[in-house]
């Protein structure tokens, strides 16, 4: 498969999974929609291995491959499920466009990548002014909404933080493996927090919920997981990231036809002022250099 063709496809993918995951929580909660999700995930993505006959190697560095992308997705993912329950399906994928600046200050002592030069600095800036935008914008929303997008900024460390993890360790394997393994990893630590919280398995669930659950598990999980992986062995770990400067604007749409969400004039400012960052964080410093070049030549 080709890079381009991956990289596009974790778009789509990751457009439509906001809104999957707050109807997924519709009747049976957050965790046990996380947690189905992810049980589901893993046992298709075995199915899939087994069938093209996909090793899933377990040498030591395979093994902390797994490792760094399982607790990404336990602490990443459960967060962002339970932030659901408080904001817009469409601001989840926003506050998520914050991952290439956190990504890239990672990235900057861990995997030798570009420093922080003026323009990373003023588009850090930028979206970190879009975040506090949005913080204006979710006292509309209720007093939980704050709680929301401070789990969003823990999902966003926490992905981030995988994400470079995974890239540093620099293990030759299938994506599809890196994929499995983390999420061997990951569906034991969502079983027991699921346990250990003592809520009863539902016993009703609208169709929407549970076909929300299967399209994430399925589509979102294996599918979504492999093709990002597989971007994440074949290109910079910073603009991997990027992929969240498109996907805010196709989940805010889909959110607002397809669940009733409002465009409020913050969410908006909010949102303009984060994918400015992210534009300024990524290329502010070669836009300059062309512009210099182009006066002086």
């Amino acid at each position: 498969m080709s890079v381009p063709a991956a990289y596009i496809g974790v778009i789509l993918i990751w457009s439509t999974t906001p809104l999957a995951i707050q109807w997924s929580g519709e009747g049976g909660g957050y965790l046990f929609g996380i947690t189905s999700r992810m049980i589901l995930g893993v046992m298709v993505g075995l199915m899939v291995a087994g069938l093209f006959s996909i090793r899933l190697p377990w040498h030591a560095v395979a093994r902390r491959t797994y490792l760094a992308a399982g607790l990404g997705v336990f602490f990443a993912m459960t967060s962002v499920y339970w932030a659901s329950q408080y904001i817009p399906s469409g601001w989840i994928s926003v506050l998520f466009g914050l991952a290439p600046i956190v990504t890239g200050l990672m990235a900057t002592p861990l995997l030798a990548e570009r420093g922080l030069d003026s323009a990373r600095l003023a588009g850090m800036l930028l979206g970190l002014a879009g975040l506090v935008i949005m913080l204006i914008g979710s006292q509309r929303l209720g007093p939980g909404a704050v709680y929301g997008i401070a789990g969003m900024v823990f999902s966003v460390v926490a992905y981030s933080a995988s994400a470079v993890a995974v890239k540093r360790i620099a293990a030759d394997i299938p994506a599809l493996a890196t994929t499995i393994g983390g999420l061997l990893v990951a569906v034991p630590l969502l079983v027991v927090l699921y346990l250990l919280t003592g809520e009863a398995l539902p016993t009703v669930m609208p169709p929407r919920a549970v076909l929300s659950i299967v399209y994430l598990g399925l589509v979102g999980s294996v599918l979504g997981f492999a093709l990002y992986y597989y971007v994440l062995r074949h290109v910079e770990a910073t603009r991997v990231a990027l992929i969240t400067l498109v996907t805010p604007v196709l989940a805010l749409m889909l959110g607002h036809l397809l669940n009733g969400e409002a465009l409020q004039a913050e969410s908006l400012l909010g949102t303009a002022a984060i994918l400015g960052g992210l534009l300024l964080f990524e290329y502010g410093e070669a836009a300059g250099r062309w512009v210099r070049d182009s006066l002086l030549g």
